[in-house]
């Protein structure tokens, strides 16, 4: 068995002030992929920076205080690649993956966008170089007799059932026609949305809340966490959860773990 877990935690070191550790201390996760880490590797206190047990492996951005991804392996990897090869993002902290027997684990950062700014002009201009990526991905991993997870928080809910409020967000960076197909295009280059392939019929289950207002206490939530996979091992997923917290108090991050338990 695989198991996999996915989360944004908001900032890693406020994170495990709030509860990451203890929940890291628990998972029966064997790779853990993080977003938004917002950290050098160097800023970060040794037991979060590698916490026993796990081999972690991080990409930073060069703008201090901003993105960053990790991927944590109980499993030391046989490579690590940061960046995807495109040089607007390679030191962005939005990309990093690492190479297992079996399978090629990644964490994902897509930039968030905002219409009408140069935020959504990034956001566009990562999907366009993006995508290409995803495709040699995939290719090259198969043919090694590897398969393919692309984990992280993609910042775009892909249909009306992942977002409760989509009626109100169809002009809204994350909904967007044009970022909807996208992740078509996603799904049509190989890989499948693990969560929606097992829970098909329901909404959500969401994994961001903001942390304004009622949000979270109303599920008024939006499902961009996601766990893309290649054919092989989507088709053995098992089980996929996302963990969310008991209460609003109890929250370490604006988003929950997403977890997917694969066979071998």
């Amino acid at each position: 068995m695989l198991t996999v877990s996915t989360v944004n935690v908001n900032g890693l070191r406020a994170a495990a002030r709030k509860g990451y550790l203890e929940w890291l201390s628990a998972t029966q996760a064997d790779v853990v992929c993080l977003q938004e880490v917002r950290a050098e590797p160097a800023e970060l206190p040794a037991d979060v920076r590698t916490p026993s047990g796990w081999h972690s492996y991080y990409a930073h951005s060069d703008i201090k205080g901003r993105s960053g991804v990790a991927v944590l392996s109980r499993v030391e990897p046989s490579a690590v690649r940061v960046g995807f090869g495109e040089r607007e993002f390679d030191a962005s902290g939005r990309y990093v993956e690492i190479e297992l027997p079996d399978v090629v684990v990644a964490s994902l950062y897509l930039p968030s966008g905002d219409v009408g700014t140069p935020k959504q002009d990034e956001k566009e201009r990562f999907m366009a170089a993006f995508l290409p990526y995803l495709v040699e991905l995939r290719d090259k991993a198969l043919v090694s007799g590897r398969e393919v997870v692309v984990c992280g928080d993609w910042n775009i809910a892909h249909t009306a059932a992942d977002l409760k409020a989509w009626k109100t967000n169809q002009k809204s960076s994350g909904f967007l026609p044009s970022e909807r197909a996208w992740m078509d295009s996603v799904f049509a280059s190989g890989y499948t949305d693990v969560m929606r392939a097992l829970h098909p019929d329901v909404a959500g289950p969401y994994s961001w809340w903001s942390y304004r207002g009622k949000a979270f206490d109303n599920d008024s939530g939006w499902r961009i966490d996601y766990q893309m996979a290649t054919e092989g091992l989507a088709g053995s997923a098992q089980s996929a959860v996302v963990e969310r917290a008991p209460s609003y108090a109890e929250r370490w991050s604006d988003h929950a773990p997403v977890t997917v338990v694969y066979s071998d």
